[in-house]
């Protein structure tokens, strides 16, 4: 394959806005850059699991689950069944919702505050089944049924797979299990795959209605320090950069470039995330903390391009090969297929958040994600606007419960 030219400042810009784009705030660490100095390699490990470590310490009832992709990745999945009060004495079935994590994090990001605070345990005390998905590649969900993750083979996919195979297999899982049609919750990279499966039509038959939290679809009008650079960067094969078709945040390679953009002209590291995804306005130190103990997380170099290039293109297209013969190949089209947002059914219940100060998913790109939305039923689509809210705020704001998740939580009830 042939090895394309690339401006080396611009791909520093891009590897750091596509590893950062969910670290909260690095400014609550001790050390420049967010995790310099951390021990490199995975994540903290959880032993027992994510629902050992951050569910049942409260006095909830959580079931660990595994899923297989018909590409044959094993998922890990968790089950909040119900509340801590009232469990299932209604009598009634209860509701299941899927909610599904950005990339470079897993499913713990949405327990990190307290139970009063956080979205899935908020969700459970309001009679809802609450079910959490984690994508390909994090630490849980590292098993094939014949790749390692040692193997380049195991890293070959993008977040197309995520849609064509990862959302598919745990909506069939959560569907068969409750038979019920499922509400699904999308943050960031969650959001994107959410409406490109959507407008596929994966979903149609199990799919009751949808909440986008901080929608990334269109990247084009990001206000980010570096966002201007990393949008325009020229991709190429990031792959033989890196040597690696893993792309682990916390290894060598990428501490090295974070590292050397750290000392570049104008960039301070130690605010850099705000100049990304905006001024949070209301995340707290410990929880800050707490995310670091556990993220970032692991993806595939592949779907890292993948983000690039829709960062650069304006579209949401389908993974671009980079020559035509190639994309021919896969395709049978000499450039890659668009997801046409506005093929989702025009009556699909859709509940949108988005922020004023957030960075990433910029006023302007959701209003032209809205404007692909402009002949939805008036009476199925939801839209809010937060002025003072920026990226991570919708997962881990201490407000957010008041800001956010009540208004989730009466718009799927109103669903009902």
């Amino acid at each position: 394959m042939q090895v394309m030219a690339f401006s080396p400042t611009g791909l520093l810009s891009l590897v750091v806005f596509m590893v950062l784009v969910v670290e909260p705030h690095p400014a609550y660490s001790s050390s420049r850059g967010g995790w310099f100095g951390r021990n490199q390699g995975a994540a903290t490990p959880l032993v027992n699991g994510i629902c050992a470590a951050s569910v049942t310490i409260h006095g909830y009832k959580c079931e660990e689950h595994q899923v297989k992709t018909q590409d044959g990745y094993i998922l890990n999945m968790q089950r909040i069944p119900e509340g801590r009060i009232g469990g299932n004495s209604s009598g009634n079935k209860k509701q299941p919702v899927l909610i599904q994590h950005g990339v470079l994090v897993d499913g713990m990001t949405w327990l990190l505050n307290s139970p009063q605070q956080n979205l899935p345990m908020i969700l459970a005390e309001n009679g809802f089944d609450v079910w959490l998905a984690n994508t390909r590649g994090t630490r849980f969900c590292r098993h094939h049924v014949s790749l390692q993750p040692s193997q380049s083979e195991f890293w070959d996919w993008s977040w197309d797979e995520l849609v064509s195979y990862d959302l598919p297999a745990v909506f069939d899982f959560v569907f068969n299990h409750t038979a019920q049609k499922i509400h699904y919750i999308g943050h960031s990279l969650g959001t994107l795959i959410g409406l490109a499966s959507f407008s596929e039509g994966h979903q149609e038959d199990q799919l009751k209605s949808a909440a986008f939290l901080s929608p990334v679809a269109y990247l084009t009008h990001m206000k980010t320090a570096l966002g201007a650079v990393a949008a325009r960067a020229f991709v190429g094969e990031i792959t033989t950069l890196f040597g690696v078709a893993e792309f682990n945040p916390k290894g060598q390679q990428a501490s090295i470039f974070l590292k050397a953009l750290c000392n570049y002209p104008g960039v301070d590291c130690y605010d850099l995330v705000t100049a990304i995804t905006g001024k949070n306005c209301c995340l707290n130190a410990s929880t800050v903390d707490l995310f670091l103990q556990n993220e970032p997380q692991s993806t595939a170099t592949k779907n890292m391009v993948h983000l690039a290039q829709t960062v650069r293109d304006g579209v949401i297209a389908k993974y671009n090969y980079g020559r035509p013969d190639y994309n021919l190949m896969h395709y049978g089209e000499a450039r890659p297929p668009i997801y046409n947002i506005s093929n989702i059914p025009k009556d699909l219940p859709i509940f949108i958040s988005y922020g004023g100060q957030d960075a990433l998913s910029d006023v302007e790109d959701v209003g032209q994600l809205l404007d692909n939305l402009k002949y939805h039923d008036v009476n199925k689509l939801s839209i809010q606007y937060i002025k003072d809210y920026a990226h991570a705020d919708f997962i881990m704001g201490v407000n957010a419960k008041d800001i956010v998740y009540n208004q989730v939580v009466s718009f799927f009830k109103n669903q009902q």
